[in-house]
This record gives C-alpha cells, structure tokens and sequence, in this order.
C-alpha cells in the first residue's frame, strides 16, 4: 500500500510558514513544494495545482485546503495532536478557536494593505495614505493581544498551541514591515519567545533564496 505524506505548497515568507511551522513543531513526515513570490506571475503552471494562485496550498490524501489556519487546525485534529491544541470539551476551547481565526480575520488583513501599496505595486500606484492608515488599523487590532498577553507566557492553556503559531506569524509579518517597533515590551518578548523555537528557527528559513521576495522595513513616523 503506498503512503503519501502530506505535501505543502510555500513561498518564502509567506502565510504558508504556518502550517510549515506546525508540520515541524508536530515532526510529521511531509513534502515541501518551495515557490518564488508570487507564483501566479512567477510560476504560472502552480495555477494547474490551485487555481487561486495562492499559498498555502496543502494535500493529504484526498484533503486540499488552502487557508494557513485551518490546515493547522486539520492537523492538530486529524493527527491528534492535542499537545499543540485544545479539544472541544477544554475549558479553552472557545477562547483558543477565536484566537486562529482572529490571527488572519482581524491581524494579517490590515497587513497586506500596508504590504501591497507600500511594496508590491509599481512605485506609480503606491499609496503612503492606505498604508499609513491601514499601520494604524492593524496596530489598533492588537489591543485584545496586548491585554491577553499580560502575564501572560501563551494564549490558551498556559502552554504553546497552534494559535501561538497563528497570531505569532502576523506579529512576524509586521516585524517584517518595521512595525514591531510599535508592539507593547511584552508582546516583543513574546514574539521573540517563539522565534526562538527551534520549530521555527528550522522553519523560517525554508524556501529562501537570493531572489526571494522578502519585506523591507517602512519608514513609519510618530507614534500609534
């Protein structure tokens, strides 16, 4: 009988370095499809996989899923790895569902913005006003983040899970962008905390190269 392990589509840094990051903090067997940023323009026969031209893309076996939370979530729930989750009956359960899905729904979003018109578009269409004030949109979201992690080491549990991986990659996403100079002292701490994990730190670095596309700090002024 043949065993197919799962397989990951992922762009350097991209989204898909969640689901990335739990296949290694999980140590499942897994096969890494790396492709340049973004693939729809530069890897066109990628849209014959998923037509959305997007990353993550993920298989397992007859399972493609396309959205970097969720396919964490699959994999907590289908390998019952409840070590890095939280299961229904779990005082937490609510609290840690809302966190995976505020790290995209309410954090990542506002990023884009601030990604595509200060980066990625023609210097011609780029908008210093969207990105100034989707800055200010993204960090006026953390403010649950920034009450929850008081004395705080993690979300849910009092241990790492899979939401650490979520919300930890749109802290990462705006370290990237030079926004991390405005995060609470504690909440650098954490993110720090869990870019020290060896998961990660195997993780992060997958599918880079010297053509990777790779966000530059923006000069931002003032304060929030």
């Amino acid at each position: 009988m043949t065993i197919h392990k799962p397989k990951l589509w992922h762009c350097y840094p991209s989204r898909s370095l969640r689901p990335l990051w739990a296949l290694e903090e999980m140590g499942i067997d897994y096969e890494l499809v790396s492709l340049p940023f973004p693939p729809r323009l530069f890897q066109r026969e990628y849209l014959q996989t998923n037509e959305l031209g997007t990353v993550p893309f993920f298989r397992d076996g007859d399972v493609e899923m396309t959205e970097s939370t969720g396919i964490c979530l699959y994999l907590v729930e289908k390998y019952q790895r409840f070590d890095l989750g939280l299961k229904a009956s779990e005082p937490g359960y609510g609290d840690y569902l809302n966190w995976l899905f505020h790290s995209d729904a309410t954090l990542t979003f506002p990023q884009t913005i601030v990604l595509r018109y200060s980066q990625l578009e023609p210097p011609e269409r780029r908008l210093p006003q969207a990105v100034e004030d989707y800055r200010k949109w993204y960090l006026a979201r953390l403010k649950r983040l920034n009450s929850h992690l008081q004395g705080r080491d993690y979300l849910c549990d009092g241990r790492f899970t899979i939401a650490d991986i979520a919300v930890g990659y749109a802290l990462y996403l705006g370290k990237g962008l030079g926004l991390e100079s405005f995060y609470e002292p504690h909440v650098q701490a954490y993110l720090a905390r869990l870019m020290a994990r060896p998961a990660f730190q195997r993780a992060e670095p997958m599918g880079s190269s010297p053509d990777s596309f790779v966000a530059t700090p923006y000069p931002f002024e003032g304060c929030f």
